[in-house]
């Protein structure tokens, strides 16, 4: 039984008592109840407002969510975002690196890597590469 026939169901037990208008306890008493009539049309009309934002807001992350699909595709590098044009998409994807100073993770070719340096795309952290100490087998 929802809030509003609750209520009604009270002013109908409450008009079949008669009670009497003319004292203190009955004015009382029909005050209180058309106080939570108007109570239970406001919120009513509240929850009613709540469900059409919550289904736009779903029909908004819907459709959000296929415009991140078109734009980056099934990519799941963590190092792509809003602010850094990341080639992690391509074919010559060599590495993906932590930043030590933000923990943010990097991915990096082998252009980035030659050039020995990079700055953080997170934290703008000036990340050196030294690979002369390196013993894998593709560093040689």
């Amino acid at each position: 039984m929802s809030l509003t026939e609750k209520v009604a169901y009270l002013n109908g037990l409450m008009s079949g008592l008669n009670i009497d208008e003319s004292t203190s306890e009955g004015k009382i008493l029909l005050q209180m109840a058309d106080i939570l009539k108007e109570m239970a049309d406001v919120i009513e009309g509240v929850q009613d407002e709540i469900d059409e934002i919550t289904e736009l807001v779903d029909t908004i992350d819907q459709d959000l969510g296929d415009v991140e699909e078109d734009l980056y595709g099934d990519d799941d590098c963590d190092c792509c975002d809003d602010d850094y044009d990341c080639d992690c998409a391509d074919d010559d994807f060599v590495y993906e690196v932590e930043c030590p100073n933000c923990g943010d993770a990097i991915c990096l070719d082998e252009d980035m890597i030659e050039e020995g340096s990079i700055n953080c795309p997170n934290c703008n952290e000036l990340l050196e590469f030294d690979l002369d100490e390196c013993d894998c087998d593709d560093c040689e």
